[in-house]
């Protein structure tokens, strides 16, 4: 498995490098970042929680370390953070499922532009 600790340090070390080259795109992706935080309508532990349910849906192994170390830090349980993982797993199932039935669409379009 994963050094998570390490890679978590390591990426902010280049992430770091990333912002003397491109100042300006980390502080957009900051701003991004912490304007959630700023409505008050949901707590940061909830907001961590759904960050990792969308980190594992976009296969972000960065995502991954530094959530997880947010969420743990603002009191999320081994059960919370199962249960949002429960979540993108079932969401990923759904999309696969939706994108399938564009395939289904794709083939008859295919099919009827053949025929034509």
């Amino acid at each position: 498995m994963m050094d998570w600790l390490e890679y978590r340090k390591q990426l902010i070390g280049r992430i770091g490098e990333v912002g003397k080259l491109s100042p300006d795109t980390v502080a957009g992706y900051q701003t991004l970042s912490k304007a959630g935080q700023k409505t008050g309508h949901l707590d940061a532990k909830t907001r961590e929680l759904i960050a990792l349910a969308v980190a594992v849906t976009t296969r972000c192994d960065g995502c991954i370390t530094v959530h997880t170390g947010e969420a743990l830090k603002h009191g999320a349980t081994h059960e919370e953070i199962a249960e949002a993982l429960g979540v993108a797993i079932a969401l990923n199932a759904g999309a696969a499922l939706v994108y399938s039935a564009r395939v289904m669409d794709a083939v008859s379009a295919h099919e009827a532009g053949r025929s034509s």
